[in-house]
């Protein structure tokens, strides 16, 4: 998430998987984890990419894209994935949503450098 550009993504279909957060006061090892769920997570099978936010008021989405609907159950249930959830609602968030989606159509817009 260090390049200032949307995600690069192949043609749909895909699947984009929407988390919406909240986050409690303080880090509290959250900076570091969320590094740590990423590289794990682009390590997985199915991983396409991923764009992340958080505006002044707190609120976060981060939308993480993937080939198949058997890839993001496999992430779910990815062990390490499963724990630090569990962490995230006992000490860093004060509400999620989770949504899944089918992308069937993807569009976008660049500027030339030169302009």
């Amino acid at each position: 998430m260090t390049d200032l550009a949307p995600a690069s993504l192949p043609a749909p279909p895909y699947y984009a998987v929407v988390f919406a957060s909240v986050r409690t006061a303080g880090d509290n090892g959250y900076g570091e984890t969320a590094e740590q769920m990423l590289k794990l997570a682009a390590a997985q099978p199915g991983f396409l990419g991923v764009d992340s936010a958080r505006g002044a008021d707190g609120l976060g989405i981060t939308v993480s894209y993937w080939r198949d609907a058997d890839s993001i159950a496999a992430w779910r249930d990815h062990a390490e994935h499963a724990l630090i959830c569990a962490r995230g609602r006992e000490h860093w968030y004060a509400s999620f949503t989770v949504q899944v989606a089918k992308v069937e159509r993807a569009y976008g817009f660049s500027r030339p450098a030169d302009l």
